[in-house]
């Protein structure tokens, strides 16, 4: 079976974007970002949503393009318009059960790029197997939480962590 990886910068607070879908506080060069480049090249598929998605426009990535060549590409959304392409495919519907095939089927591990909603219903399922925290030294205040579910508790076990010199720490838990 295949695991599914929640890798994502987040604030202090707990966001991975502030309000306007505002970065600008995270770090974003140092060892920490070499080490999240190296752990992409690890994983055979992306899966996101469609505000994750749509929030890669504002950085060159063109409708219908896959932002990660190197990996198959699964966009959850009734409403988006892109089309399937080579490697590229839109699930508009059933988005758990779609997930749990993509687990069971054959490849590496699967990358949930992005989060809010899309990590709150994948969350909500038991379908996300490890989570990789980057946390910068700083607070959003409001803006796109790690997860948007009414789910209050769940365990984890802390298997790793490791502190970089730019004030990045990485947390690394298993579900």
């Amino acid at each position: 079976m295949r695991s599914i990886i929640y890798d994502v910068a987040v604030s202090l607070d707990g966001y991975i974007a502030g309000p306007d879908d505002d970065i600008g506080g995270f770090v974003m060069e140092g060892q920490h970002a070499h080490d999240y480049f190296a752990r992409l090249q690890s994983y055979s598929t992306v899966i996101m949503g469609r505000h994750t998605y749509e929030f890669g426009y504002k950085y060159g990535l063109k409708a219908g393009q896959r932002p990660y060549p190197h990996m198959d590409h699964f966009i959850y959304s009734a409403g988006i318009e892109l089309g399937d392409g080579e490697g590229l495919t839109v699930v508009r519907n059933d988005f758990a059960d779609h997930v749990r095939k993509l687990k069971s089927s054959d490849g590496g591990d699967i990358y949930l790029c992005g989060g809010g909603r899309f990590a709150g219903l994948l969350l909500e399922e038991g379908l996300i197997d490890r989570l990789i925290l980057k946390v910068n030294p700083f607070i959003f205040g409001q803006g796109t939480p790690l997860f948007d579910t009414d789910r209050k508790v769940i365990g984890l076990k802390r298997i790793d962590q490791k502190q970089y010199d730019s004030g990045v720490t990485l947390l690394i838990y298993d579900f």
